[in-house]
């Protein structure tokens, strides 16, 4: 049994890094394969946005001197990489995928189509959508609210290297306390940054719940599609 039948999983690109500074690490990248691929064959649809943090983030070319339309573009061609190495590495573990994109990039890349990616995922396919939204000034957040609201999920699982919502960075505080459930109005109020303001509107005007939760455990992503709850669960009303 499954909690969820259609999945919108968030992952940042700092998180492929692994124990590296930059680029893919291919143990985390297997890691996360092995994973997606499980949940996969207990019947979960899943659909995939993917940061490129690892390797290009359009606000620190800014800092560089970068334009800042041309340096989220380059972002969005880094969230490309990263998205073509987990289907590599899906597709080699014999899970079939599909890669859409808010870039057109061909051969590589088909536009995205809402009712494509529907049909991509009821037919078992992992949906796996790069290039943001295709716009500068959106970050991957806004993009995987988007994607989700889109493509009809169930919940938007935020895969992070924190295992919740804490009331202060848990990196940084050791007091910081851990928020088991929070609606959406609450989040707003304490100022939790849990997706740009943008993302977190738009999950919570279409009601897509946000599922906080530490990616790097392994068989966290399994726990949580079996309902286990291990991170902070964020809707606009308790579930």
């Amino acid at each position: 049994m499954t909690k969820y039948r259609r999945i919108l999983l968030k992952l940042s690109g700092e998180s492929l890094m692994g124990e590296q500074n930059y680029g893919i690490d291919p143990i985390k990248l297997a890691d996360y394969a092995s994973e997606i691929e499980e949940i996969v064959k207990m019947g979960v649809q899943v659909a995939i946005v993917m940061g490129g943090g690892n390797i290009f983030r359009g606000l620190q070319g800014v800092s560089k001197g970068i334009d800042r339309v041309q340096g989220d573009y380059m972002g969005m061609l880094a969230t490309i990489i990263n998205c073509m190495a987990l289907q590599a590495e899906l597709e080699k573990n014999g899970i079939g995928t599909v890669l859409l994109g808010g870039l057109e990039v061909r051969p590589i890349v088909m536009p995205m189509s809402r009712l494509q990616a529907i049909a991509y995922l009821e037919a078992g396919k992992v949906v796996i959508i790069s290039g943001g939204t295709g716009n500068p000034y959106f970050t991957t957040d806004t993009a995987s609210a988007l994607r989700g609201i889109e493509v009809k999920a169930d919940i938007l699982l935020k895969g992070t290297r924190v295992d919740g919502v804490y009331t202060a960075d848990p990196e940084k505080s050791p007091n910081a306390v851990k928020y088991s459930r929070l609606t959406f109005q609450e989040a707003y109020s304490k100022g939790l940054k849990i997706l740009d303001l943008t993302a977190f509107s738009l999950c919570m005007e279409n009601n897509l719940p946000i599922y906080v939760f530490n990616m790097d455990v392994k068989g966290n992503l399994i726990r949580l599609i079996k309902g286990e709850h291990i991170g902070t669960l964020i809707s606009n009303n308790f579930q």
